[in-house]
Protein backbone atom coordinates (compact mmCIF):
# COMPACT_ATOMS: atom_id res chain seq x y z
CA UNK A 1 0.00 0.00 0.00
CA UNK A 2 1.36 3.23 -1.02
CA UNK A 3 -0.03 5.97 0.82
CA UNK A 4 0.70 10.16 0.54
CA UNK A 5 1.55 11.41 4.09
CA UNK A 6 1.24 14.74 3.58
CA UNK A 7 -0.27 16.25 6.66
CA UNK A 8 -1.02 12.54 8.71
CA UNK A 9 -0.38 12.98 11.89
CA UNK A 10 1.98 10.44 13.83
CA UNK A 11 0.74 9.26 16.93
CA UNK A 12 4.30 9.13 19.05
CA UNK A 13 3.10 6.15 21.56
CA UNK A 14 6.49 4.34 20.70
CA UNK A 15 9.66 6.46 20.50
CA UNK A 16 11.87 4.13 18.99
CA UNK A 17 9.20 3.36 16.49
CA UNK A 18 8.59 7.29 16.11
CA UNK A 19 11.87 8.28 15.22
CA UNK A 20 12.82 5.31 12.98
CA UNK A 21 9.99 5.58 11.00
CA UNK A 22 10.33 9.45 10.40
CA UNK A 23 14.18 9.09 9.76
CA UNK A 24 13.07 6.20 7.15
CA UNK A 25 10.34 8.58 5.53
CA UNK A 26 12.77 11.35 5.19
CA UNK A 27 15.45 9.17 3.80
CA UNK A 28 13.19 8.72 0.84
CA UNK A 29 12.93 12.17 -0.20
CA UNK A 30 15.89 13.74 1.96
CA UNK A 31 15.43 16.86 -0.57
CA UNK A 32 11.88 17.60 0.16
CA UNK A 33 10.53 19.16 3.06
CA UNK A 34 9.15 16.85 5.62
CA UNK A 35 4.88 16.75 5.31
CA UNK A 36 4.54 14.11 8.81
CA UNK A 37 3.03 16.00 12.23
CA UNK A 38 3.46 13.63 15.39
CA UNK A 39 2.13 14.22 18.70
CA UNK A 40 2.85 12.25 21.95
CA UNK A 41 4.18 13.13 25.63
CA UNK A 42 8.10 13.08 24.80
CA UNK A 43 8.29 16.56 23.61
CA UNK A 44 12.10 16.71 23.82
CA UNK A 45 12.61 14.70 21.37
CA UNK A 46 10.25 15.55 18.79
CA UNK A 47 11.67 18.89 18.95
CA UNK A 48 14.64 17.23 17.94
CA UNK A 49 12.86 15.59 15.23
CA UNK A 50 11.38 19.11 13.95
CA UNK A 51 14.82 20.26 14.28
CA UNK A 52 16.20 17.32 11.74
CA UNK A 53 13.46 18.32 9.41
CA UNK A 54 12.01 14.60 9.88
CA UNK A 55 8.27 15.98 11.10
CA UNK A 56 6.92 18.97 10.05
CA UNK A 57 5.35 20.10 13.49
CA UNK A 58 5.18 18.66 16.57
CA UNK A 59 2.52 18.84 19.48
CA UNK A 60 2.59 17.80 23.13
CA UNK A 61 -0.35 15.24 23.97
CA UNK A 62 -1.03 12.66 26.43
CA UNK A 63 -2.87 10.19 24.82
CA UNK A 64 -4.35 8.85 27.80
CA UNK A 65 -6.08 11.46 28.67
CA UNK A 66 -8.88 13.37 27.23
CA UNK A 67 -8.84 16.71 27.69
CA UNK A 68 -5.06 16.70 26.31
CA UNK A 69 -6.84 14.75 23.29
CA UNK A 70 -9.39 17.51 22.97
CA UNK A 71 -6.71 19.76 22.85
CA UNK A 72 -4.55 18.33 20.32
CA UNK A 73 -7.48 18.41 18.03
CA UNK A 74 -8.03 21.60 18.48
CA UNK A 75 -4.70 22.94 17.94
CA UNK A 76 -4.82 20.44 14.70
CA UNK A 77 -8.36 21.55 13.46
CA UNK A 78 -6.91 25.18 13.67
CA UNK A 79 -3.41 24.78 11.89
CA UNK A 80 -3.27 21.83 9.74
CA UNK A 81 -6.04 19.88 7.50
CA UNK A 82 -4.97 16.46 8.63
CA UNK A 83 -5.64 14.10 6.24
CA UNK A 84 -5.18 10.80 8.41
CA UNK A 85 -3.37 9.30 11.56
CA UNK A 86 -0.74 7.27 11.48
CA UNK A 87 -0.48 4.57 14.57
CA UNK A 88 1.80 1.96 16.05
CA UNK A 89 -0.05 -1.32 14.86
CA UNK A 90 1.72 -3.01 18.33
CA UNK A 91 0.92 0.15 20.68
CA UNK A 92 -2.70 0.22 18.87
CA UNK A 93 -3.32 -3.78 19.47
CA UNK A 94 -2.44 -3.92 22.70
CA UNK A 95 -4.26 -1.09 23.62
CA UNK A 96 -7.36 -1.52 26.31
CA UNK A 97 -11.27 -0.45 25.19
CA UNK A 98 -10.40 3.14 26.55
CA UNK A 99 -7.49 3.79 24.49
CA UNK A 100 -8.78 2.66 21.39
CA UNK A 101 -11.84 4.45 21.85
CA UNK A 102 -9.47 7.67 21.83
CA UNK A 103 -7.23 6.30 18.63
CA UNK A 104 -10.90 5.19 16.81
CA UNK A 105 -11.99 8.84 17.43
CA UNK A 106 -8.83 10.96 16.27
CA UNK A 107 -9.86 10.97 12.15
CA UNK A 108 -12.01 8.85 9.91
CA UNK A 109 -8.69 7.35 8.02
CA UNK A 110 -6.74 5.49 10.81
CA UNK A 111 -3.65 3.71 9.53
CA UNK A 112 -1.53 1.38 11.72
CA UNK A 113 2.24 0.56 10.58
CA UNK A 114 4.25 -1.94 11.39
CA UNK A 115 7.65 -2.68 10.46
CA UNK A 116 8.70 -5.94 8.64
CA UNK A 117 11.79 -6.84 7.20
CA UNK A 118 10.59 -5.41 4.02
CA UNK A 119 10.30 -1.86 5.34
CA UNK A 120 6.89 -0.38 6.91
CA UNK A 121 4.04 -1.72 6.11
CA UNK A 122 0.37 -0.12 6.26
CA UNK A 123 -3.14 -1.13 7.44
CA UNK A 124 -6.52 0.68 7.33
CA UNK A 125 -8.22 0.21 10.12
CA UNK A 126 -11.58 -0.95 9.90
CA UNK A 127 -12.49 -0.41 13.73
CA UNK A 128 -15.80 2.26 13.70
CA UNK A 129 -14.90 6.09 13.69
CA UNK A 130 -15.91 7.97 16.75
CA UNK A 131 -16.56 11.64 15.45
CA UNK A 132 -16.42 13.70 19.04
CA UNK A 133 -14.15 16.04 20.54
CA UNK A 134 -11.31 14.25 19.80
CA UNK A 135 -11.62 14.06 16.08
CA UNK A 136 -8.63 16.58 14.66
CA UNK A 137 -10.54 17.67 11.34
CA UNK A 138 -14.45 18.08 12.04
CA UNK A 139 -16.34 21.26 12.76
CA UNK A 140 -16.68 19.53 16.29
CA UNK A 141 -13.09 19.97 17.61
CA UNK A 142 -12.89 23.61 16.62
CA UNK A 143 -14.85 25.23 19.97
CA UNK A 144 -14.00 28.43 20.68
CA UNK A 145 -13.50 29.56 24.81
CA UNK A 146 -16.88 31.31 24.66
CA UNK A 147 -18.75 27.50 23.20
CA UNK A 148 -16.83 26.06 26.32
CA UNK A 149 -18.54 28.53 28.86
CA UNK A 150 -21.61 27.99 27.50
CA UNK A 151 -21.71 24.55 27.60
CA UNK A 152 -20.55 24.39 31.22
CA UNK A 153 -23.17 26.76 32.13
CA UNK A 154 -25.95 24.95 30.95
CA UNK A 155 -24.88 22.01 32.83
CA UNK A 156 -23.78 24.10 35.87
CA UNK A 157 -28.08 25.26 35.73
CA UNK A 158 -28.93 21.85 35.50
CA UNK A 159 -27.43 20.29 38.10
CA UNK A 160 -28.75 23.31 40.47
Amino acid sequence: MHLNLENFLLVDSNWEFSREFAAHLKAQHPEAPSELLIAGDNTKQMLKMMFQEQVKDYCYCDFANEISVSELASYLHEHHKVKGVLIYALDYHLADETQRFIFNSLHRQRITVEQSDRGYVYHPLRDPFNNNHLTCHSTVSATTQDSVLDFAQHHTDKAE
